[in-house]
């Protein structure tokens, strides 16, 4: 008889733990973890959206198609800096005067609540590796951990014997295959120590964040990559020959300053270049696999949002320009993806997989998406929108159009159909996406187009505040 008392209480017992873990299980997934991955400089040449027909993004790819991909997704602003600052901080550069690379940010916004910051607050373990932030402007304050430093975002990167590879002598504009194995790569070891953090178990849920510096210049990657994309069948961005001819003066002068397409020409280095670019991006797409397997391979895989995420786009010859610093669509489209797990209170279903948004959306709704996602308390403040909806149903339409800044009251307006460019002199370029996804026309001086012009230019901001101070040391 006590041998039977016994084992019912110990049944009993089993079946209360059994309980207690299933309740456990659901607590932790009230709170999902996030894997935020950053890639610098990566515009659409990803085979998801088709920027370039030879891209080699295959692990990107799958992530795509567990995702909602916002097809019609642009920075908040065409450079690493101010583009950074906003998603991180959900403040448009309008709002914030960060504008350019050398204004650092959190002297401009000192009581800002940054992503990660918010998470920690309220009870996660925020950590992270690599670029997330503008390199020279680190926010040690926004991280529990950080690796290899609070101080030192990014490891560093072998480079070749001798720089100016290309010839072109324009410093880290810069091409070429290096020595040194994979390993020996920043971006790797970024990779390595991310995959470690997914592999372990956490008190707490964590919010994540892994940046990627390839393909950011210079485009040195070990040989294999560029043995990827052979040279004798390079295929070149589409150009229009006189694609400057119905620009105003303001906007030549974006397209060609610093002379990077007249060097690349002159110097016989275009194919060379798209090669450069195409290695570094199929490298970076190899560490966005190695970290997404990890995942995979990892008890978190059914509890983490996945968000992927690049910083601005990047020209390549487009409209005689290179770099970014531009507000036409090659410089502002920026591939973004969000996975949802099934089972968070947010989202029970989880997000629809595989499917494209073609609606207007900003990296600006990074923020107010994770607080919506991971039930985290309201934030007022912010420029973006939540894109929840759209990870529901990505038919789902909206009237909206987002905004895109390149220094103090220049801005792109971008909906469903058109860009409307208007710079602080007044002037203005308008493109019908439908007729003219190259943006080889420029409408703005068309009168049958005035109407569209006074309707997209209600989306301007009323707001400009001044530059954010500049970095001294520079």
């Amino acid at each position: 008889m006590n041998s039977i008392i016994k084992y019912s209480t110990l049944a009993k017992v089993i079946c209360c733990l059994m309980i207690l873990g299933q309740l456990t299980t659901r607590a932790d997934i009230d709170r999902p973890n996030v894997l935020f991955i950053a890639i610098d400089d990566l515009n659409d040449w990803i085979g998801a959206l088709g920027g370039h027909p030879q891209a080699k993004t295959p692990n990107i790819d799958r992530l795509a198609e567990r995702s909602v991909l916002f097809a019609n997704a642009h920075c908040a602003a065409p450079a690493c800096n101010p583009s950074r600052a906003a998603l991180m901080t959900g403040i448009a550069p309008n709002q914030s005067g960060v504008y350019h690379n050398p204004q650092p940010w959190r002297p401009a916004m000192p009581d800002v609540i940054t992503i990660p910051q918010h998470f920690s607050a309220n009870g996660y373990w925020s950590a992270g590796s690599g670029k997330i932030y503008h390199g020279r402007y680190p926010d040690p304050d926004s991280w529990d951990r950080y690796y290899p430093h609070q101080l030192e975002n990014k490891f560093a990167d072998p480079v070749p014997p001798e720089r100016n590879v290309n010839g072109l002598g324009k410093g880290n504009f810069d091409w070429s295959p290096v020595s040194e194995p994979t390993t020996e790569m920043g971006d790797y070891k970024t990779a390595k120590w991310i995959a470690k953090q997914l592999g372990k178990e956490h008190e707490k849920p964590f919010f994540l964040a892994c940046g990627i510096f390839r393909p950011h210049l210079p485009w040195y990657v070990p040989q294999k990559y560029f043995d990827q994309f052979p040279l004798d069948a390079m295929q070149l961005p589409e150009v229009l020959e006189n694609d400057l001819d119905d620009l105003p003066a303001v906007a030549i002068k974006v397209a060609t300053s610093g002379g990077d397409h007249a060097a690349v020409v002159k110097g016989d280095q275009w194919k060379q270049a798209v090669q450069g670019y195409l290695a570094s991006i199929a490298f970076a797409d190899e560490q966005v696999g190695r970290v997404i397997e990890a995942l995979d391979a990892s008890p978190h895989k059914k509890d983490t949002v996945i968000v992927l995420w690049t910083d601005h786009g990047w020209h390549l010859g487009e409209k005689e320009h290179w770099r970014k610093f531009a507000l036409w669509h090659q410089s502002t489209r920026t591939p973004l993806m969000i996975s949802v797990p099934e089972g968070i209170p947010a989202m029970p279903d989880g997000s629809v997989k595989g499917r494209q948004s073609m609606q207007p959306a900003s990296l600006l709704d990074v923020y107010p998406t994770l607080i919506e996602l991971c039930g985290l308390p309201p934030k007022t403040e912010l420029s973006g929108t939540s894109l929840v909806p759209m990870l529901r149903n990505p038919e789902l339409k909206t009237d909206r159009a987002i905004v895109t800044t390149n220094g103090r009251n220049n801005h792109a307006i971008r909906d469903t159909r058109w860009r409307y460019i208007r710079y602080s002199d007044g002037s203005e370029e308008l493109y019908d996406h439908n007729a003219d996804p190259n943006e080889w026309t420029n409408l703005a001086d068309n009168p049958e187009y005035a109407s569209t012009i006074v309707r997209m230019s209600k989306w301007l901001p009323q707001t400009n505040v001044p530059d954010a101070k500049k970095d001294q040391n520079l």
